[in-house]
């Protein structure tokens, strides 16, 4: 007998996977695209204040665009629990603020392309998490074969290539506390789907995480003081990048096993060190390549087979 097609789109297989390749190229392309937003805005590594403002408004508005489009689609805003808000603000204080605050300071101490490949750290790390929790995602030998090619790749990044591989708690680390962010969040965000539709609620995480960056950033002196037609361009895909990938990632977890969609977001340091070398002029390192084919290898292997 012919198997039917599950009715949803997001649970097509071909289209699960389609959505998630652009999610992560999406955000691969976030990369140097922040790197000359600080440029174009004049925000220096010393301007953590700016940063987080600079992150902020991309954030506030992404998740106010999503709102609005949930609004004239008369998607519900009511959240089935009354624990629903404490749950929809620990979600945006994980995925967004305390992950893009670590993101943004980790991106401007460290080469873009390298920041890439050490995020995808996040997401071996949330398949091994959602094995554990969830019953849906099962912990199998072919899963832990390729989360530990995965993890090798972080491992080649780190192979001495002149001074810029030494391990930076400001670079390195802020990167790896946001891919810690990153993986929590999204194993959050069935919980989030469970409490309100998950539209409405990417759409509220990103708004009020944002909002939650703005407040700090301008309390303690962050300025956007140089303002340009490039860095409003840049903004402006920035926004549409939070939007675009946020709505598709997070349904796609909604509905489907976590593993079957975190894996793809090893493709995000692919084409986050090539975006990084091509824009940025950043010096090319073979290691780069190793590490990126590393990350592909173990999203290949754990999804062989699957239908």
């Amino acid at each position: 007998m012919k198997k039917t097609l599950p009715t949803n789109i997001f649970q097509q297989p071909i289209w699960v996977m389609l959505f998630a390749i652009i999610a992560a190229t999406a955000w691969g392309w976030a990369y140097p695209l922040i790197k000359l937003g600080f440029k174009e805005f004049a925000i220096t590594q010393e301007m953590t204040s700016s940063k987080m403002l600079f992150a902020g408004i991309r954030f506030t508005i992404s998740g106010l665009i999503i709102l609005t489009i949930a609004r004239t689609s008369h998607r519900s805003f009511n959240t089935k629990n009354h624990l629903g808000w404490l749950y929809i603000i620990t979600f945006a204080l994980i995925n967004t603020t305390f992950h893009y605050t670590f993101f943004y300071i980790g991106l401007s101490h460290s080469e873009g392309a390298r920041a890439a490949i050490l995020n995808s750290s996040g997401t071996f790390i949330l398949v091994l998490l959602a094995c554990a929790l969830f019953k849906s995602d099962r912990l199998t030998f072919q899963k832990i074969i390729g989360c530990t090619i995965g993890f090798s790749g972080i491992i080649a990044l780190n192979i001495e290539n002149g001074t810029n591989s030494n391990f930076t708690f400001m670079g390195d680390g802020m990167i790896i506390l946001n891919a810690l962010c990153s993986a929590f969040a999204g194993l959050m965000t069935r919980g989030l789907s469970q409490r309100i539709d998950i539209f409405v609620g990417t759409g509220y995480s990103l708004a009020i995480g944002g909002i939650m960056l703005i407040i700090p950033g301008i309390l303690f002196g962050g300025t956007l003081s140089v303002i340009t037609f490039n860095g409003i361009i840049i903004l402006t895909l920035l926004i549409c990048i939070s939007a675009l990938g946020f709505t598709l990632y997070n349904k796609l977890l909604s509905c489907n096993p976590v593993g079957k969609v975190a894996i793809f977001n090893s493709l995000i340091p692919i084409v986050g060190a090539l975006t990084s070398c091509l824009c940025l002029n950043e010096p090319f390192y073979w290691k780069y390549l190793i590490a990126a084919l590393l990350a592909t290898t173990g999203i290949y292997v754990i999804n062989r087979g699957k239908k």
